[in-house]
């Protein structure tokens, strides 16, 4: 399938839920487990700042990066910001209901919502979907929201500055997304289309082509 490019993309996976396959639901109520270097805990704001090589897991969901800011509101939602080093990006990985499928996304920030279930990645922003091991989707933008209760993401490009000229296509965002459902199907089980094999070729002895 052709990569397509566009300046703004929304996209609804109607296709996911055709195959009953959603965002981890009991992820949402699982408590968060944190590990990193050090820790900043503020009780009583409900405020706590992990720094250095954090990992933090809730039900399926895996989170790594260099800072994690968390905090809970009086409902007991969990909020939190993930930052990763200079010039790398941080980690998400959850597992979705119904089968072997997994998104995974990367972003220089990634910010989660408890309370409206959300993930948002920032700058040089990528998600994936993968069948087990198989890549299925992606998509790559300045900011990528994906919402785990409609299973829709939106995707914005990166907005240049005024009196400066766009890059031909650093600045859109590009998507690779999978067929789904007979035509996915009938791509897997039918043959790669094969090229007749050429003749060798073979040196000539002479300027006209071996001519007698």
């Amino acid at each position: 399938m052709k990569t397509a490019f566009v300046s703004t993309v929304l996209f609804a996976l109607a296709c996911l839920a055709g195959t009953g396959a959603w965002a981890e639901r009991a992820d949402r109520g699982k408590p968060m487990n944190i590990e990193s270097d050090n820790l900043r805990h503020d009780d009583l704001n409900q405020v706590s700042v992990f720094t250095g090589r954090v990992v933090m897991t809730k039900g399926t969901i895996v989170i790594r990066g260099e800072r994690l800011d968390v905090r809970q509101d009086a409902e007991g939602y969990q909020y939190g910001v993930v930052t990763a080093a200079a010039g790398q990006r941080a980690f998400y990985r959850q597992k979705r209901d119904g089968g072997e499928e997994y998104i995974e996304g990367e972003g220089e920030t990634i910010e989660y919502d408890g309370r409206v279930d959300n993930v948002k990645f920032i700058k040089r922003g990528e998600l994936r979907r993968y069948r087990g091991t198989a890549l299925a989707d992606q998509v790559t933008g300045d900011i990528i929201v994906y919402d785990n209760v409609t299973d829709v993401f939106t995707v914005d490009g990166l907005k240049a500055p005024k009196n400066v000229a766009a890059q031909p296509s650093g600045n859109r965002v590009r998507a690779m997304l999978s067929p789904r459902g007979p035509a996915a199907d009938e791509a897997a089980t039918t043959p790669a289309e094969t090229t007749p094999a050429l003749p060798a070729l073979r040196p000539s002895k002479s300027m006209d082509g071996g001519k007698p």
